[in-house]
């Protein structure tokens, strides 16, 4: 019976990647839409929070924040669609973790997105190593790759 159960489970396995792969892309479109439809709200966030300097040091609050946001558009919906997988993550990753560094880090306020964060960084360290599996668009070209016998 746990032998069955395990190869259930294993059957299940490409989709179950597929299905976090989506879902994980998520968090990243959303972010990225709002840091474009109402930048000026997250560059006040990145001004107010204890160590926003670091980031405005290098150049002003909203420009930072657009261009944020078009990187976590692209990426994000690269993810989603498993193209360029293993690239979209680790551009991701280098995105949040300095908006982690800069917005999350100081306040007891945002523990709560500072692990969230720590948890999407797992996520994305995945991708990294796995990339998109079956179903996505580097399977795809794989498979298209493949001389026909």
């Amino acid at each position: 019976m746990l032998a069955s159960l395990e190869h259930r489970a294993r059957s299940l396995e490409p989709l179950s990647r597929a299905l976090f792969r989506m879902m994980l892309s998520g968090i990243f479109i959303v972010a990225g839409l709002n840091h474009l439809i109402d930048p000026s709200r997250t560059a006040a966030r990145l001004e107010t929070s204890p160590m926003g300097f670091l980031a405005t040091a290098i150049a002003p609050a909203q420009p930072l924040v657009v261009l944020s946001g078009i990187a976590l558009l692209i990426g994000g919906l690269a993810l989603l669609l498993g193209l360029y997988t293993r690239a979209a993550a680790l551009g991701l990753l280098a995105l949040i973790v300095p908006i982690t560094l800069t917005v999350q880090v100081g306040s007891m306020a945002t523990m709560g997105p500072l692990f969230k964060n720590i948890g999407l960084a797992g996520g994305l360290i995945f991708f990294i190593a796995h990339g998109a599996d079956t179903f996505g668009f580097d399977a795809w070209r794989a498979r298209t790759r493949q001389p026909t016998r």
